[in-house]
């Protein structure tokens, strides 16, 4: 599926190839919660690097962070203009690159089910709204976006 996306003041565009673009992995680690989570989480999805592209790329701005006093591969790209989170990429995985859903302009399939993850690190002011078929971790699944789409019958 081809995903669009864009920061909040059109600086930054870019589209990208996914086999994976249903939104169910809520991540409510600190990182993700202060950096991208509006609710309390973040929502990554999973595309292909090599087909990554994009637009303004001078605005782009790389926030790698500090996870037990050590600074992670990571590099969390965002909008140096209006700060709207835009994508992780990971270069121990450099096929992948994670978007995330807040910043698709595509419209994305709705999930049957959702993964709520680092629940752990949650903050006390989170509630946690999940469904029956919903499932929750503590830290993270051993399923995989690609797992949990193929699980799903859900690639695209």
């Amino acid at each position: 599926m081809l995903l669009k996306g864009s920061c909040h003041c059109r600086a930054v565009k870019f589209r990208l190839q996914s086999q994976h673009p249903y939104p169910f992995n809520l991540c409510y680690c600190s990182i993700c919660r202060k950096t991208a989570g509006g609710g309390g989480y973040a929502i990554n999805l999973s595309g292909d690097y090599e087909t990554l592209e994009i637009e303004g790329e001078e605005h782009l701005r790389i926030y790698r962070a500090i996870s037990d006093g050590l600074q992670s591969p990571g590099q969390r790209n965002f909008c140096g203009e209006c700060g709207s989170a835009l994508w992780l990429w990971d270069p121990r995985w450099p096929e992948l690159v994670h978007p995330f859903a807040s910043a698709i302009d595509t419209p994305l399939p709705t999930p049957p089910e959702r993964t709520h993850l680092m629940l752990g690190s949650r903050a006390a002011w989170v509630r946690v709204c999940d469904a029956p078929r919903d499932q929750r971790f503590d830290e993270y699944p051993e399923e995989s976006i690609a797992d949990w789409h193929q699980r799903l019958d859900l690639e695209k």
